[in-house]
């Protein structure tokens, strides 16, 4: 399963790009994974090998239906964000492994963060006092190098567009620290991809939360050349923070009287694809929890149904936002 721990052992990788050598009809072990069998598809690995726990990293639209076939293997599964591209088939998912009592783990590596779990701890301590507003802002760069011709990012029925793929974790944090929410309106542009993608490339959501407060949550990625910043801004009676930089990782601005400014511990540095980067590598902190709770009956830290609550909210703004269009 996991690749550097003694707990876990990663016994088989699967995907359908791969091709079976003409010699033997085996598909050839990959370097970064030598000791683990290849497969060119999840059918062949279940068949041929005992698995405990499938990680299913595949375009977005393929998620559910792999972790289904999974599940029906006797497997847990642990799913990327987002979990599904519909809240039908999610909770198809969620039913599914409920009834066989198995478990389905969300990669939302986001919360293990220093300046989330502050932000979650701040706001059950009760620090910022009422909350009254709480603003996010994402300005991404996705262009050529993300968006190749053939590939499935750009498609709606196989990437879903920037809400799902890019600031779903973002997304993740607002309602995880602050809870539910409404989506009021939304209103989305497509100013850069228009030939490259089949969905908006930006908008801006308003929304108002269920436990008090509105806020609105900004997204682009027509930032040129690299990611700009991640931000979320939280306004109480108490008082105003902002943690910002390009990832959210960094505490721009803090007036919270009476409370000390927090020392944030360093972040992990974001995950490199080589011509764009993604959010901090976090990834094994979810792992680590997958173990806790398989062999240490621990709680899981990013269960599925808030990760079927994240995929019902952008729904909610894709009704908004693309029926203006």
């Amino acid at each position: 399963m996991v690749m550097g721990e003694e707990e876990a052992v990663l016994v088989a990788v699967a995907d359908t790009r791969w091709q079976a050598s003409s010699e033997d009809g085996q598909v050839p072990a990959r370097s970064w994974a030598p000791d683990a069998q290849a497969f060119d598809s999840l059918t062949a690995m279940l068949d041929a090998v005992e698995v405990d726990v499938v990680a299913v990293a595949t375009p977005n639209g393929s998620h559910v239906d792999l972790a289904c076939q999974a599940i029906d293997a006797g497997c847990h599964v642990i799913v990327e964000k987002p979990m599904g591209l519909t809240a039908g088939s999610v909770a198809r998912l969620q039913a599914k492994a409920s009834k066989l009592g198995l478990l389905v783990f969300g990669v939302m590596q986001n919360r293990f963060a220093p300046a989330a779990k502050w932000l979650k701890e701040a706001q059950e301590a009760g620090q910022f006092g009422e909350v009254l507003q709480v603003h996010v802002q994402c300005l991404w760069n996705r262009d050529g190098r993300y968006y190749t011709a053939g590939s499935w990012r750009g498609t709606l029925s196989e990437d879903g567009g920037p809400l799902f793929t890019q600031f779903s974790h973002f997304l993740d944090i607002l309602m995880w620290v602050f809870g539910p929410m409404e989506v009021e309106d939304a209103h989305f542009v497509n100013q850069t991809h228009s030939t490259s993608t089949e969905f908006e490339d930006g908008g801006v959501v308003r929304f108002r939360l269920k436990q008090g407060g509105w806020g609105t949550f900004t997204f682009s990625t027509s930032s040129p050349h690299s990611n700009f910043e991640s931000s979320i801004t939280v306004m109480g009676t108490q008082g105003t923070v902002r943690i910002g930089g390009q990832y959210m990782d960094q505490m721009d601005a803090f007036n919270l009287p009476g409370t000390s400014r927090p020392e944030l511990s360093q972040a992990p540095p974001p995950n490199d694809y080589g011509g764009y980067k993604g959010s901090a590598a976090n990834h094994h902190h979810v792992y680590d929890n997958v173990l806790d709770v398989l062999l240490r009956n621990k709680s899981i830290a990013t269960p599925i149904e808030e990760g079927l609550r994240v995929v019902q909210t952008i729904e909610s703004m894709h009704a908004k936002g693309r029926r203006q269009k």
